[in-house]
């Protein structure tokens, strides 16, 4: 098998792609719509959208003959504006986490049409009716790799809390997402009883760990840039930003154990005038060698199950799908954070602003 090693021999290798057998099911169905000049992807903008274009998009131009135009930044608020006016102009949008549960209850996307979007061999948790998982990323913990040697550092959360075996300035979010669940994980509670989520023992376990938290992050930059500056030896923090620090040789490692994924996801706005090209994007986008492409540059990989057999072997144990990762982690329960997100910020609000 053909290993991705690095951007050059991802480009070649995605030249190959359609002999590979890319499926275009619309064919075998009957003519397909007129080809619109372009397509408009919205999604978040910088490096991901670079990403975006090398992995998907040159391939969907190349495929069929149409420019994909990308814009920045996401807007649910547009979104659903866009809907409203009956003419969205956004094709394929980026959308995750509690707005792909709101949009969905909205009425605000398009049904994933599975005679072209082929999802046969992805997992439960990447199989919806309204949303395509285009990849996944997870809180993971960072820590200086040359404060804890040879895989001394914590493995999991109870030992995250453990500050006399692994003494060290700490670094959480200022956000109740994750920290709720990496507390109760810290005082025993396995991965699969984590919902519906306790908060009372969340919370006295966040009194233990409270005295001991150096700095609450509030930006995603800010914990890689802490251990890197040793201003904190462990971290919480998302998954590509810790990954950009390996690949530079910082001394920066990434803990997966007990992990919290999440799913970036995509969705075509309901009654989009090119709806059908917007599906055979996303078709586009369940290719494993092409998962492994973008992976490759930003860690956040697909989940069909073949992509990170395509994948450099170096860089494998570094993407949160990763068969030996995707095991010792769980997947963020959004429904219950989207019927009980407000009352457990209020909470949160509450419990930083008694801490002293």
């Amino acid at each position: 098998m053909t290993i991705l090693t690095n951007r050059r021999g991802l480009l070649q290798a995605a030249g190959g792609i359609a002999a590979a057998g890319l499926p275009l099911p619309a064919f075998a169905q009957g003519a397909a719509p007129p080809k619109p000049d372009r397509i408009v992807v919205n999604a978040s903008g910088g490096g991901m959208a670079t990403n975006l274009r090398r992995a998907y998009f040159v391939e969907f131009e190349r495929l069929h003959g149409i420019r994909v135009v990308d814009t920045s930044p996401v807007d649910f608020g547009k979104l659903r504006a866009m809907v409203a006016s009956g003419n969205p102009e956004w094709t394929v949008t980026e959308i995750g986490g509690q707005d792909a549960e709101r949009a969905k209850e909205l009425n605000l996307l398009e049904p994933i049409d599975t005679s072209i979007v082929d999802l046969s061999r992805y997992p439960a948790v990447g199989r919806h009716s309204h949303v395509f998982v285009g990849s996944a990323y997870s809180t993971a913990l960072g820590y200086r790799s040359d404060v804890f040697r040879d895989g001394s550092h914590p493995k999991g959360w109870a030992e995250f809390w453990d500050v006399r075996r692994f003494p060290g300035a700490r670094s959480l979010r200022n956000h109740p997402v994750d920290n709720l669940e990496f507390a109760l994980l810290a005082d025993g509670v396995p991965m699969d009883q984590i919902y519906p989520i306790d908060m009372d023992r969340a919370f006295r376990k966040l009194d233990q760990i409270r005295p001991h938290i150096a700095v609450w992050w509030t930006t995603g930059a800010q914990p890689a840039q802490m251990l890197v500056d040793r201003e904190v030896v462990l971290a919480t923090g998302w998954n590509g930003r810790f990954f950009e620090l390996s690949r530079r040789n910082a001394p920066v490692g990434t803990e997966f154990a007990q992990g919290s994924l999440k799913s970036s996801a995509w969705g075509i706005p309901r009654g989009t005038r090119n709806a059908y090209w917007g599906q055979q994007l996303l078709q586009v986008m369940t290719n494993p060698r092409l998962q492994a492409m973008y992976a490759t540059e930003l860690s956040y990989a697909g989940l069909h199950p073949d992509t990170a057999s395509f994948v450099a072997e170096d860089i494998r144990p570094l993407l949160p799908t990763a068969p030996a990762n995707l095991e010792r982690q769980f997947w963020l329960n959004v429904g219950w954070w989207t019927e009980n997100g407000a009352r457990a910020q209020e909470r949160w609000n509450r419990w930083m602003l008694q801490r002293g």
